[in-house]
């Protein structure tokens, strides 16, 4: 039977269900326990009338009975529908108008099948919501890949290591976030439309404002309002930041995507590094339970302290050449990172590619910046703030000299955040770790569609 023909039947179920004054789809259930806390106090609910609902599962059939597992978030469950017990009138309604996919709300009492299976024997039921569509079986092969991410519901019914892994994702978040409350951080909101994009070299997604009659940016960074903040009295915040950058779509890239930023007052880059180890291996190792993992057949290891290298040295040692300037940064990009395995912190950026970054004193051509690199990719980015606004506005103007030139990316003057450091800001650092990225390794994801639960797709045509 096709889809179409199996969604045709299931339309003639919920107009038969409505015909004897069901409805389909009630507002709200009842329940006393999910299914996970069912099984789990079995012995103590046993005398107990209980309420559960989730979604059917499978049904098996034995003339007057039917033994069916019902799926809720937390896990599955037996439940036992009888003739004699329910009547045959309700049964029927049961065998007429109920399938695999629907919810349904049951109310009964527990006890163990001879094979010892925990089970629910059902004294009512009630349905909460039809489906008119069937349930995916297992999804396999590439071919499959596109539809499992444009329907991740699907993807999540079909297969449950997908549902585990974006519950992993949760975890790392949650951690990350404890670490940074315990030590003295303050979780901000900062703004997502903006009057003018900057904190990177990125070109955003752009927008017009009605009720302003301007035109707005979808925010690339949230960076220069982190900063605003240390200018205002903060001295530790933390946004879990959705950005957008107007790229193309990769492995590693998502036009839509999570960062989380820190700035500290009082700090430079090299406190910060430490602070990154410790989140990086804190996270591992509370999610993961070790520091130790494996990530597309690369055994890694996040155990503290991270190696250290210049740009200039990890490209010498790789190409064999000495480069300077925006050459430097480019040739580290597109030949050395993918090389780069262990996690290992990359250190002095040229000045070209960090305008917002201090000079390194008595090396005015680079910068206190670092990135993070595990498994040939770039995972924190971290710099010394430059709070010098003379000096910021120079960097800045020379920005723009190269867009003359015909440089694409670059950073825009923010007049407003030039003003912000002209009444002073604190020596101050900045954390921003790509969360997405940080999915991948510590599931072992080789995309990062695949840590997304939504991807940017192509519209179909």
């Amino acid at each position: 039977m096709s889809i179409e023909e199996i969604k045709k039947v299931r339309l003639g179920k919920l107009k038969g269900l409505e015909k004897i004054g069901i409805n389909p789809f009630p507002s709200g259930a009842k329940r006393t326990h999910t299914n996970k806390e069912t099984i789990d106090n079995f012995d103590k609910l046993l005398k107990k009338k209980i309420f559960l609902v989730g979604r059917i599962r499978s049904v098996r059939g034995h003339g007057g009975s039917a033994f069916i597992h019902i799926e809720d978030s937390t896990a599955r469950i037996q439940i036992y529908l009888k003739q004699n017990v329910l009547g045959k009138k309700d049964y029927k309604v049961f065998q007429d108008f109920f399938d695999i996919g629907d919810f349904i709300e049951v109310e009964g009492s527990l006890f163990k099948t001879k094979r010892g299976e925990k089970t629910l024997e059902v004294k009512n039921f009630r349905m909460l919501a039809k489906s008119l569509l069937p349930l995916p079986e297992k999804w396999k092969g590439l071919e499959d890949k596109e539809a499992r991410r444009r329907q991740r519901y699907l993807d999540l019914l079909a297969n449950p290591e997908v549902k585990e892994r974006f519950e992993t994702c949760s975890k790392i978040v949650k951690v990350m976030r404890e670490i940074l409350k315990t030590k003295g951080y303050l979780e901000v909101a900062t703004p997502i439309l903006q009057p003018i994009y900057g904190g990177t070299l990125a070109e955003p997604f752009t927008t017009f404002y009605r009720a302003l009659n301007q035109e707005m940016y979808l925010r690339v960074s949230n960076e220069l309002y982190l900063k605003r903040l240390i200018v205002g009295g903060f001295e530790k915040v933390f946004e879990f930041s959705i950005d957008f950058r107007n790229e193309g779509i990769d492995s590693f890239h998502n036009p839509e995507f999570m960062q989380m930023e820190t700035m500290c007052a009082y700090a430079d880059y090299k406190d910060n590094m430490k602070l990154v180890e410790e989140l990086i291996s804190q996270v591992a190792k509370e999610v993961l339970g070790k520091t130790k993992i494996v990530y597309q057949a690369e055994k890694i290891d996040l155990t503290p302290p991270f190696k250290r290298i210049s740009m200039t040295e990890a490209v010498k040692i790789h190409t064999g050449k000495t480069l300077k300037g925006k050459a430097l940064d480019e040739i580290f990009d597109k030949v050395v990172t993918s090389k780069i395995i262990q996690p290992t912190f990359i250190t002095d950026f040229p000045k070209e590619t960090s305008p917002l970054a201090k000079e390194i004193e008595g090396k005015p051509s680079f910068t206190e910046r670092f990135e993070l690199v595990i498994a040939g990719r770039e995972l924190a980015n971290v710099y010394s703030e430059l709070n010098d606004s003379i000096e910021l506005r120079k960097n800045l103007e020379a920005q723009q000299k190269l867009r003359k030139k015909g440089q694409k990316l670059v950073h825009p003057i923010d007049e407003d955040f030039i003003q912000a450091l002209e009444y002073g800001m604190p020596p101050t650092s900045g954390i921003g770790i790509g969360v997405e990225r940080l999915f991948m390794l510590l599931t072992d994801s080789a995309s990062i569609r695949d840590v997304i639960l939504f991807p940017a797709m192509k519209k179909k045509s």
